[in-house]
């Protein structure tokens, strides 16, 4: 029988629940592939530590996850993303895909009007995304808003109701949306939050992110697997023995947004 460091894996990394929403998203464009999905659930959440913090914690999940015989390696975090992707590259060889804020695909929906990238504290103030911005030559049509506090509701499954609702429109008061074309969910945990977002902010406002650019670099990257059904997802986490049960819940939910 074939153990788990003998199976093709590709790994999808996150510092807690959110990168299950490019699991979800990969799942659906490669349903042969072998997955494994790790969350640093013990460090979560990544978006108030330092950027050495966040490297050493990633480094530390890779050192890990490299025994698995990995495919390829999915950073299904934009903060974790930003911090260390670069370093990681140089030191493994199997394929790294990280993950950045959707702001091209925003530029080219927003028809002019300004974009509001939402997205961690953390993620918001590296040298990454304003070099994405600078690139685009938007710095004019680009305004940021940290909602942090999505990443908690999430990890406690909070996904709809009161609370969440009513910090999204605090959050948002007083935004004159006239001016905005696009907004983008720049944390793969804000992306449970998709419909509820949608519903409080004008039609016309897109909201756009980029886990389906992100798989579609990952399947550029590697090979397919030409099988005729679907394999497995294999679960750890870094705090304890990995919940099964919770993060097939979150997959469950994901599939009931997309109805």
């Amino acid at each position: 029988m074939m153990s788990e460091t003998d199976k093709e894996h590709i790994a999808i990394f996150d510092s807690g629940i959110g990168g299950l929403t490019v699991l979800y998203e990969a799942r659906k464009l490669l349903p042969s592939e072998s997955f494994l999905y790790y969350a640093d659930s013990h460090n979560n959440p990544y978006g108030p530590k330092s950027s050495l913090e966040i490297a050493s914690y990633v480094k530390n999940a890779v050192e890990y996850l490299q025994q698995f015989n990995l495919k390829a390696l999915v950073l299904a975090c934009n903060t974790a993303t930003s911090v260390v992707v670069q370093e990681l590259r140089n030191e493994y060889s199997f394929p790294i895909i990280g993950m950045e804020p959707a702001v091209k695909p925003a530029a080219e929906i927003a028809d002019g009007k300004k974009i509001l990238v939402c997205a961690t504290e953390r993620t918001l103030s590296e040298e990454k995304l304003s070099q994405l911005i600078s690139g685009l030559d938007a710095e004019d049509k680009v305004e940021k808003m940290a909602l942090s506090e999505l990443v908690c509701f999430s990890e406690n499954e909070q996904f709809e109701g009161a609370k969440p609702k009513n910090y999204c429109k605090e959050q948002f008061n007083g935004i004159n949306w006239e001016e905005f074309g696009a907004l983008v969910l720049g944390c793969t945990h804000f992306i449970f939050f998709r419909n509820l977002i949608q519903s409080v902010i004008p039609q016309h406002v897109q909201v756009v992110d980029g886990n389906l650019g992100t798989v579609k670099r990952l399947t550029s990257l590697i090979e397919t697997t030409a099988l005729d059904y679907s394999r497995g997802i294999v679960y750890h986490e870094s705090k304890a023995m990995a919940d099964a049960g919770r993060f097939e819940r979150y997959l469950k939910y994901l599939q009931e947004l997309d109805q």
